[in-house]
């Protein structure tokens, strides 16, 4: 019989992540493995057993340093491989659809991916997994059946719900017509949104990256009290070393990401027409806008294509302002790398960023290049500024790095009993090394 003053503790979560794909490097599983949490990994490829070398047999081969270079790099490190399965031929398949099919219809090539990820997973069974951990789009089955089984249920949001994403894109294309490919009314869309937000109602937590994702969810009618904003994190890796400043003064101005209307291709190309010989523009990423927006965009944007992880080092350390004007994301990665660099971001509130308005940085409207140019001009012309706020990038880093965001993780996910009945919270980054906050505001209610 258990005394009156000792409540009984909650027994430890050990959880079953199913994941397609090697999101933030594998950031959710190995942080769970390191907690000793993480029950089994399931995953369409992995980079493990006899596939690393005879990937890089193949690679010799062909010559082939692109899809062959990134399955290489999909090494899901500080996990043992008896914590991991993983289906090749199901993540080959994956990928050849996703390269056939046209942009308007990845949609259903997305479900399809999701839903096979989660048959696979039920039936390799989920071990003494006391909870699940999914993604948006690729866990609705899975949470239906953990649900079945008394087993807790949690699922990210990795971006803006669907309907958002898709209201904000149209009325861009609507105003700029000639920057990519015309697309038609979706109802793939439709069904794609309808399985988002099913899985809202089963999940008892939804982690989101920032603020503008958990608003979303609300804005669409979802269960705005399970969710927890949870900033990402980035691995520290070694940093470039600064080039010296220009002599002939100019501002240098990186982008990273794919080249599109979502990242704010237009307001990028209004920006550089108007910063004139004061700035020079870099954009690492590839080229997703009509071969004539490309070549208008090119006169003033120096548009490097894709670029390999292990080479983006160096275009940061080019770079006095990373510049990310975008129209939707969830918690863009790259204004956290740009930050680790000692950049100061301009950026965007829908580009979900932890950039602070006039310490880091600069948040302004979306599509209003004006303001882009303002700031760029500010701090072309004030270089003690600039170098204030590239300090205080590096400063804000340090509480963004994949073992901070661990932290913040494993607080949510131990909240996570009571997560169904409270309102919903945001995670705060100023935490203890064990992961509790250190005040009550670190976590706040809302």
């Amino acid at each position: 019989m258990t005394p009156n003053n000792i409540l009984p503790q909650e027994p430890a979560l050990t959880i079953c992540v199913a994941q397609l794909g090697a999101r933030m490097h594998y950031a959710v599983p190995r942080i769970l493995c390191a907690a000793g949490m993480l029950e089994r990994f399931y995953t369409d490829f992995a980079a493990v057993g006899p596939w690393p070398p005879l990937l890089r047999a193949l690679r010799t081969v062909s010559g082939d340093n692109g899809a062959l270079g990134r399955m290489i790099a999909r090494v899901p490190d500080g996990m043992p491989p008896d914590k991991i399965t993983h289906w090749p031929a199901f993540g080959i398949e994956y990928y050849l659809r996703q390269r056939r099919a046209p942009p308007a219809a990845l949609a259903p090539v997305f479900e399809w991916a999701g839903a096979e990820l989660c048959r696979r997973v039920i039936r390799h069974g989920l071990g003494k997994a006391s909870a699940v951990y999914t993604y948006n789009s690729a866990g609705l089955e899975l949470l239906e059946h953990a649900r079945e089984h008394g087993v807790r249920r949690v699922m990210e949001q990795t971006s803006a719900p669907a309907p958002i994403e898709d209201r904000l894109l149209t009325e861009e294309r609507g105003a700029w017509p000639d920057c990519e490919a015309p697309r038609h009314a979706n109802p793939q869309r439709t069904a794609f949104a309808a399985r988002e937000q099913a899985e809202w109602q089963c999940a008892e937590l939804i982690l989101c990256g920032s603020e503008f994702v958990r608003r979303g969810i609300a804005e669409c009618g979802g269960p705005a009290p399970r969710c927890v904003v949870v900033p990402y994190g980035v691995d520290a890796r070694p940093a470039g070393e600064r080039q010296k400043r220009r002599s002939d003064g100019r501002l240098r101005v990186l982008v990273v990401g794919t080249v599109c209307l979502q990242k704010g291709a237009p307001y990028v190309l209004q920006a550089a027409r108007a910063t004139g010989a004061s700035a020079e523009f870099r954009w690492c990423g590839p080229v997703r806008v009509l071969p004539e927006a490309a070549v208008r965009l090119n006169e003033h944007v120096d548009l490097r294509g894709a670029v390999p992880r292990p080479q983006m080092p160096e275009h940061y350390a080019w770079a006095d302002v990373f510049l990310l004007p975008s129209i939707c994301e969830g918690s863009a990665v790259v204004c956290y790398e740009a930050l680790a660099a000692g950049i100061p971001v301009l950026t965007t509130e829908n580009a979900g960023s932890v950039v602070r308005d006039g310490i880091e940085g600069f948040i302004v409207p979306i599509r209003n290049s004006c303001a882009i140019v303002e700031r760029l001009e500010m701090l072309h012309g004030d270089r003690e500024l600039l170098e204030k706020m590239s300090r205080a990038a590096l400063e804000r880093a340090c509480e963004f790095t994949v073992e901070r965001y661990g932290q913040r993780l494993l607080v949510a996910l131990r909240g996570l009993p009571s997560a169904s009945m409270t309102g919903g919270l945001a995670i705060g980054a100023n935490l203890t090394a064990t992961g509790v906050p250190k005040g009550p505001n670190h976590i706040s209610r809302r």
